[in-house]
């Protein structure tokens, strides 16, 4: 029960803390936003076209919100040496950094919804499965986090987490097949499509909302939450390396 109260605790004070500081508002919501405008007008489609790119603005909500919390919270505690306490708290690592992840995955799905609320004012979605769009917007954030948690416990500063963080964000625009099915990328940038996380969760939210995925919504769920668990493990084995042994 201690432990638990524990978790509630660290979760409640980074949300009164961090969560929605301007840097997380911009860009876990502004930077798609802008993002998918820009691609609209550029491309010349209608409103008719949106559910065909709403899974890519979903995910970008996701990613970019996610990893953004995560660069500040992490890399900030870590300066301030406070991480190092929370590590000596009577609390297992796993509860810890589960605690120091809620938040950001409850903060990255509020995030994906955000679009759909506004596109169900602007297009029809009636057609939409909404049985995979939850868990599949789930694992994205999950495994987004997981991500931002990697990257923010291998870097000391605040900018280096966000410039690590968008060596990985904005290959996966162009690679992940959130506006560019990834059956039309060069043969050689494919392997790299299918080597990141976002790719699985995408294409679910693809055949969801336009059912265009490339695979079995099975496959896709069980490699994502591959992923999240190797992520994780990561995370926890370069936490144990640099603080705890």
């Amino acid at each position: 029960m201690k432990a638990w109260i524990a978790f509630w605790n660290i979760l409640l004070k980074d949300v009164r803390s961090y969560y929605l500081k301007p840097p997380n508002i911009s860009w876990g919501l502004l930077f798609p936003l802008v993002w998918i405008t820009m691609f609209l007008i550029r491309s010349g489609m209608g409103m008719d076209k949106l559910p065909d790119l709403l899974p890519g603005l979903v995910s970008l909500s996701i990613l970019f919100g996610t990893t953004s919390v995560l660069s500040v919270t992490v890399t900030f505690e870590k300066k301030g040496r406070s991480f190092e306490r929370l590590l000596l708290a009577p609390i297992s690592l796993q509860l810890l950094m589960l605690a120091k992840t809620s938040g950001a995955i409850l903060f990255g799905a509020i995030n994906a919804f955000v679009p759909i609320l506004a596109a169900m004012f602007l297009t029809d979605l009636s057609a939409v499965n909404w049985n995979f769009i939850v868990p599949a917007i789930v694992l994205i954030a999950v495994s987004s986090t997981f991500l931002g948690l990697f990257i923010a416990v291998s870097v000391k500063e605040v900018f280096e987490a966000q410039t690590f963080s968008n060596f990985f964000r904005f290959p996966m625009i162009f690679l992940c097949g959130l506006f560019f099915p990834v059956h039309s990328l060069p043969v050689f940038l494919r392997p790299l499509s299918y080597a990141l996380p976002l790719t699985y969760g995408t294409d679910i939210l693809r055949g969801s909302m336009a059912g265009t995925n490339m695979m079995p919504f099975g496959l896709d769920f069980l490699i994502l939450s591959v992923f999240c668990a190797v992520l994780f493990y990561l995370t926890l084995r370069n936490i144990n390396k640099k603080w705890i042994t």
